[in-house]
């Protein structure tokens, strides 16, 4: 409901407590309709350098232009709360704007307690809308939240109508230099914030959008991806202990398939089907995306399958290969990768990257399929994430020399 006045005063008001007899307290006085409430700005000033028809400090001072701009921001909020009033559908009295300014007479919402509940309602539809390590991510942007509060504000919540601009760019610095994040998963937890905030937002809890000015992007990073030469090396190498052997068989399956780790450690037999070409297929989902994915089987990945077809650990539980933890996976990837003279650090990640440029781009399969068999939903995820290695490069531009001479 639309006011029919309203107005803003700003004025000085004789305190009891006041030993200084020229001092007084600014106060503001909010007027809806003929009724007016009355708030203490915390402020203390001399009436003889005040300006009762301005309702302003008179002068040309810094303590002067302090003060004046503080009362302005006031005046500001109260604007704004009469906009979360009026978008709210609640009628705009002086009483509701004044309980808005100081937190009274309505419940305050609190962004850990909002956070939690999402949280604990993401986790009630982990395996149908969401996957575990969605709801890890948002846990620990929980977690990284709620010990920055405490850290910087020595509060156990925060009230979300005090979140602003101040508040997430000291998030973002404090990821980095306390939690020591790097600048990409900073990113990644100010927007689990984000995603929180936006909610609150919706429920009419926050006016104010605190992340408008705030602006970040992730920066590009550098994908690697195995050699020609280093994959081979890594295929024909003998280990003298089992572990590293079958280790080794996953990872090379997943360079072959570019599957990543959770969707090679769910991989089930009946995953595997006879496709269009009579070959084998893997027809599956991806966990981190629930994009459908559809690979054609390589006669690397089918020998790696036929080696564990009797492997018990497999045969039980009906799972194509024996996959350990991702932690203990990429612990003896480093061993085969020392092994092997690869010079960066070897990761199970690094087969998928592998699979994008090495294995089917440097041999010419199109962009357009590669994503496909990964399983992205855009071709610009595929053009960031698999680089064209420069041996392709260069039988690109041989072809364009053989055309133009």
């Amino acid at each position: 409901m639309l006011e029919k006045s309203f107005g803003l005063l700003f004025f000085l008001k004789a305190s009891k407590s006041q030993s200084v007899p020229n001092l007084r307290t600014v106060y503001l006085r909010i007027t809806v309709d003929g009724n007016s409430k009355e708030l203490s700005t915390k402020r203390n000033w001399p009436q003889s350098r005040w300006s009762q028809s301005a309702g302003r400090a008179t002068g040309t001072k810094e303590d002067v232009k302090s003060l004046n701009a503080y009362l302005d921001l006031l005046a500001s909020q109260v604007y704004q709360a009469k906009l979360k009033l009026i978008e709210s559908q609640k009628p705009v009295t002086a009483e509701a704007l004044k309980n808005l300014m100081t937190g009274e007479g309505d419940n305050k919402h609190m962004i850990l307690e909002a956070f939690k509940l999402h949280n604990e309602q993401m986790k009630a539809l982990v395996g149908t809308e969401f996957a575990p390590a969605t709801l890890m991510r948002y846990k620990t942007a929980y977690a990284h939240t709620k010990a920055f509060v405490k850290w910087k504000y020595d509060k156990e919540d925060f009230d979300i109508n005090e979140l602003n601009y101040e508040f997430v760019s000291q998030f973002a610095f404090w990821l980095k230099s306390e939690r020591k994040c790097a600048h990409n998963a900073t990113v990644k937890y100010i927007g689990n914030l984000k995603k929180i905030v936006l909610e609150c937002m919706k429920k009419g809890w926050l006016v104010k959008d605190p992340f408008a000015n705030f602006k970040t992007n992730k920066k590009e990073v550098h994908r690697i991806a195995l050699t020609k030469e280093e994959l081979k090396a890594i295929a024909n190498k003998k280990f003298g202990v089992e572990r590293l052997n079958y280790v080794r068989d996953i990872f090379l399956f997943s360079c072959y398939t570019g599957l990543a780790y959770i969707d090679v450690y769910q991989l089930r037999r009946s995953d595997i089907i006879t496709g269009v070409d009579d070959g084998q297929w893997i027809i599956t989902t991806r966990q981190k995306t629930e994009s459908a994915t559809r690979i054609p089987l390589l006669p690397q990945a089918l020998e790696i399958m036929e080696k564990y077809k009797d492997d018990v650990r497999c045969a039980a539980r009906g799972l194509v290969l024996p996959v350990l933890t991702n932690q203990k996976m990429n612990s003896y990837l480093k061993e085969i990768g020392d092994s092997c003279d690869i010079s960066n650090a070897l990761t199970f990640h690094i087969a998928r990257h592998t699979f994008a440029t090495t294995v089917t781009l440097s041999n010419g399969v199109p962009i357009e399929t590669v994503s496909k068999m990964l399983g992205h939903k855009s071709l610009k995820q595929t053009q960031q994430y698999a680089k064209i290695v420069d041996l392709k490069i260069s039988e690109d531009m041989q072809r364009l020399r053989d055309k133009l001479q």
